[in-house]
């Protein structure tokens, strides 16, 4: 097998190699209708297709004035209705806010700010001041100009300027599609553990976090426990890749007896693009390329069955892998300060469980870390990664690793 190198690769690196594999299979572009594109990634930059506003809009209800007041009402427009130009001096017309302001006029005068006189006549004064009582066109954007490069994340507010501008889909890349394989005779998927068995945490969450980094999960491709045997291991393997672009599994990343996926994927011809990383908790992780048959690749993350360290593995190697599955930048990290000391790991990386204040500068570690432990995870927004050969003390900036947490964040 390819790249069989038992030799851990540094976390940093590991996170760089995972995003490059992925960028370069990321999926082909394809035209998304607007609701449907929340999730996705632009595959071209977003460009307004005309100026915005298009036209000199009012942003009060009042009157569009001309001349000296006071001034002869001669009609009234409404949003969403061609404005006739006003020609003559000491002239208006009732204006809704939205409505298109008619050229000719000189200034806006508020509703509030307005007088009516017994023979019909308009009197008031324009607000003074740097905020214009109209919007003009291309204040927000020219024709052409791009909004948002490629690789921007849709959400809502992209949705809504799309919409704006005019769009009736977007151009993103394909939402890679994850299956899981649970692996481990051990494990049980209901009751409570008990008698040498330990109920099965990872199957139920790891689809949420592989859905918060984008991919989609049917239901149907998260299966297991797998028999502990080379052949079951095999069957499930090709079986889900068959359907998805990565495959995640859980357990099995050593080299133990009941330990079948360095052999399976040995069968597959699989590449190894990372066999264990120098990190802790989490090291025996593993990212692999496996040839697809319509000669794009697909990816295997081994997890390991801990898991805390099976999260650990999956921000650390299919986060990066995702992102770049999707075009997206690769993800950096935000520095943070700690507030109470943190212990190095040797020549590991270590990534230590903790909240943060409610600012997000500062981060303090958490209880309940050991790397079968979920206490801990539960209670916490990301990982302090303290590097190699360091220590950090109370007061040190270091690097966050977040979790994608989404609504009904901790606090």
């Amino acid at each position: 097998m390819s790249g069989h190198d038992t030799n851990p690769v540094g976390w940093e690196q590991a996170r760089e190699l995972a995003y490059a594999a992925g960028r370069a299979a990321a999926g082909p572009a394809e035209p998304v209708a607007l609701p449907a594109a929340d999730g996705r990634t632009l595959a071209e930059p977003l460009r307004a297709l005309t100026d915005l506003p298009a036209f000199p809009t009012s942003s009060i209800d009042g009157w569009a004035v001309r001349g000296p007041k006071p001034w002869r009402p001669v009609g009234r427009v409404l949003a969403g209705h061609v404005a006739p130009p006003l020609t003559d001096d000491g002239t208006c017309v009732e204006i809704a806010t939205g409505a298109m302001v008619p050229s000719g006029a000189e200034a806006l005068v508020r509703i509030e700010a307005s007088t009516v006189d017994a023979d019909g006549r308009v009197s008031g004064e324009p607000k003074v001041g740097p905020v214009p009582e109209w919007r003009l066109p291309g204040e927000e954007a020219h024709k052409g100009e791009e909004l948002l490069p490629v690789g921007t994340p849709v959400d809502p507010a992209v949705i809504g300027v799309a919409a704006t501008c005019g769009y009736e889909s977007l151009t993103v890349f394909a939402a890679p599609r994850a299956g899981l394989l649970v692996f481990g005779d051990e494990l049980l998927t209901g009751g409570t553990p008990g008698a040498g068995r330990v109920r099965d945490a990872l199957g139920p969450q790891v689809p949420g976090w592989l859905r918060r980094y984008g991919a989609t999960v049917d239901p149907a491709a998260v299966a297991g426990p797998v028999q502990d045997t080379l052949e079951a291991h095999l069957t499930a393997v090709r079986g889900a890749l068959a359907h998805a672009d990565l495959v995640c599994t859980t357990g099995g990343t050593m080299h133990g007896p009941v330990d079948h996926l360095h052999p399976t994927l040995t069968e597959l011809g699989a590449e190894y693009i990372v066999n264990t990383v120098a990190v802790r908790p989490g090291f025996p992780m593993l990212l692999a390329r496996v040839p697809g048959p319509d000669g794009r690749p697909r990816f295997l993350a081994g997890l390991p069955g801990n898991p805390q360290s099976a999260v650990i593995a999956l921000i650390t190697l299919v986060a990066p892998l995702l992102a770049g599955l999707q075009g997206r930048p690769a993800p950096t990290l935000p520095t943070v300060e700690v507030s109470a000391p943190v212990r190095g790991r040797g020549g590991d990386t270590h990534l230590a469980l903790a909240r943060l204040d409610h600012d997000g500068r500062s981060a303090t570690p958490v209880g309940h870390v050991g790397s079968a432990m979920l206490r801990g995870l539960s209670n916490a927004h990301g990982f302090v990664v303290v590097r190699p050969g360091t220590e950090a003390s109370a007061g040190d900036l270091v690097p966050f690793l977040p979790l994608p947490l989404t609504t009904g964040e901790r606090r």
